[in-house]
Parts: structure tokens; C-alpha cells; sequence
């Protein structure tokens, strides 16, 4: 879509202009961006994200409407401080400013057979459900959505509670961890037959979320996650790689990943997280074993063996198709 010649389906590298910066929290700031020349915007499926290079870095931010012909772009930012993009967005950009950024992209849709859904939410991860949740309202749906948050660290609580005041959705605030786990173990076991789960939110959420759902029977091709990050993972093993066209061989030590050891050798390769969540710098390669480390390739693309996200996995004498 991106080759469209209408400027609406534009989805590469571009301008926008921020046109305000509203605090929703103390921590998370809500951006609004549109085309600097008024353009139409391309429409986006629920759940998607925009990549937006910040101070340097490219970073993913779910975009937080329906994505049905959107008049601006809206991501909601948690300053994390830590110095990184999400730090330079709050620190930098002003209403009026240019940013440049890329998509929107999906990596988190709504399954096309779905016939009931439970969204779950934590913090920061309101975000992309926001979107589903917004999607299924405009389109007539029934909602369920269970939202866990820290009191006074809850962005787009407005926003969520006016949504439940519509007909047809259910909205379960859960305030703290013992409250969370209950809630999602009765909303789980409370589900019809062919429901899809959706969650976004920090670690410990995501694998209580996964946990119930399988004590719950829940098949785990319905149930569906985001993540904003990756579990910390053991270094690995040293492994050889070759670059299918020049049959150059680089050594991958310990604790290195493929992804660096390709960069370090003057291999353009397209990343963003480093961490295995987003898909970016994925692979074409042929290996007589992969260690697939990432949470973005499914269960049939890794035992295909055709691809790995190179900077998690590893694996033995991978030939890469670069």
C-alpha cells in the first residue's frame, strides 16, 4: 500500500508536525500529529503503531484510536528515565516541531474469525487496546475490558470510563496485583466458545495473563499479547554465520548477537527494539539449527526454519540471505 499513489496510504519514511502535547499523567505524555501540509492521513487497523525517530533511536508507539479515517496520529508516551527516545520526546517536542516517523504498522490486529473478546490492559499498555476497544465500538461490537493500573498512573482512564458508558461494554478496573490476578482468572473462565483474549502491559501482567488463560483451557492461538519489552536471556552460545552472497563467515561470540556481529561487518540491517519484540531486523536464512529467541515469529514460522530475528536468536551454521 505503501506505493499508492493517493498521499493518505503513504506509510514510509516521512514529516508529521506535532500539533499539541497534552500531560495525562506525571510520567506519560499524549502527542497528537498530523501531516504538516494537511494531507490525509493513511487509516490503520486497531492495535497498530507508528515508529517515530526520537533524539536518534526509532521508536514503536501504539497508536491509541479506531484508525478508521484518522485526522492525526495520537501515541501516548511513558517517560521511562532512562535517557531514551520516550525521555527525548517528553524533553523535546513542543507543539509546532517536526518529527519523523514511519508506518502506522500492525503487529497486533484483530483476528478476522473472532466472534467474542476479552482486552486486557496494564499501565502504559492501555494504549493499543484502547484502539481495539474503540474499533469494536464503531463498529457496533460488544467490549469487555479488563484494566489494571497503579493509583494516579493510569493514562486515558477518562477515556476508557466513557467508553464504558456506552452500550454493549464492560469495563473491570483492577487497582493492584491481587485484584488483577482475580479479575483476569474469572473474566478468562467467563468467556463463550471461539473468544479471543488481547493483552499489552508490563512482564509480570503478560505471564499471569498467559498462565490463566491455559489454566483456563484457553488455546494459545487465541490468545493474543503485546510486548513493549523482553525478558533478560542467558548469552548463548558461539555460533558461526555466512553472508549467502559473498561467503563471508563472521563468528558470533557469546553474548554477541547476530544482528551486532552483521552491523560490526558493514551489513545494512533494518532494527529497532534489540530485544525480539518487533520484527524489524527479521531474516532470510537456512541453518542447520535456529534457537528462535524472539516473540513476534509463530509457532509454524519457526518450524519452518526460513527466518530468525537475528538480534535474539542464535543458532548453528546459519547462512544468511543478505
Amino acid at each position: 500500500m505503501s506505493g499508492h499513489l493517493h498521499p493518505g496510504y503513504r506509510a514510509g519514511r516521512r514529516t508529521l508536525r506535532i500539533a499539541s502535547r497534552t500531560a495525562l499523567t506525571e510520567h506519560i505524555t499524549h502527542f497528537e500529529l498530523v501531516d504538516p501540509d494537511g494531507l490525509p492521513l493513511r487509516a490503520y487497523q486497531p492495535g497498530s503503531h507508528l515508529v517515530v525517530t526520537a533524539g536518534g533511536r526509532r521508536n514503536a508507539y501504539s497508536l491509541v484510536d479506531d484508525g478508521v479515517a484518522p485526522d492525526a496520529y495520537r501515541i501516548s508516551v511513558l517517560r521511562r528515565g532512562e535517557g531514551g527516545g520516550s525521555d527525548w520526546l517528553h524533553d523535546t517536542l513542543r507543539p509546532g516541531d517536526l518529527v519523523e516517523v514511519e508506518g502506522p504498522r500492525s503487529m497486533f490486529a484483530p483476528a478476522p474469525d473472532q466472534r467474542a473478546v476479552l482486552l486486557v490492559a496494564g499501565g502504559i499498555g492501555i494504549t493499543p487496546v484502547l484502539s481495539h476497544a474503540r474499533a469494536r465500538v464503531r463498529a457496533g461490537l460488544p467490549v469487555e475490558l479488563v484494566y489494571s493500573y497503579r493509583p494516579g498512573r493510569a493514562a486515558h482512564l477518562a477515556d476508557v470510563r466513557a467508553l464504558a458508558a456506552r452500550s454493549g461494554v464492560r469495563v473491570h478496573e483492577a487497582i493492584g496485583a491481587a485484584r488483577t490476578v482475580e479479575t483476569l482468572r474469572e473474566r478468562l473462565a467467563d468467556q463463550p466458545m471461539g473468544a479471543h483474549a488481547y493483552a499489552c502491559g508490563p512482564l509480570p501482567l503478560l505471564a499471569t495473563y498467559e498462565r490463566l488463560a491455559a489454566e483456563a483451557g484457553w488455546p494459545t492461538a487465541r490468545v493474543h499479547l503485546e510486548r513493549f519489552t523482553a525478558p533478560e536471556l542467558e548469552a548463548g552460545e558461539p555460533f558461526t554465520a555466512t553472508v549467502a552472497s559473498t561467503g563471508q563467515r563472521l563468528d558470533v561470540p557469546a553474548g554477541v548477537s547476530l544482528l551486532d556481529t552483521l552491523l560490526a561487518a558493514g551489513h545494512d540491517v533494518r532494527h529497532q527494539c534489540r530485544q525480539g519484540v518487533c520484527g524489524e531486523c527479521r531474516l532470510p536464512v537456512r541453518a542447520t539449527r535456529l534457537e528462535h529467541r524472539d516473540f513476534v515469529l509463530t509457532d509454524d514460522e519457526k518450524r519452518a526454519g526460513d527466518t530468525m530475528l537475528p538480534c535474539v536468536s542464535r543458532g548453528d551454521q546459519i547462512e544468511v540471505f543478505l
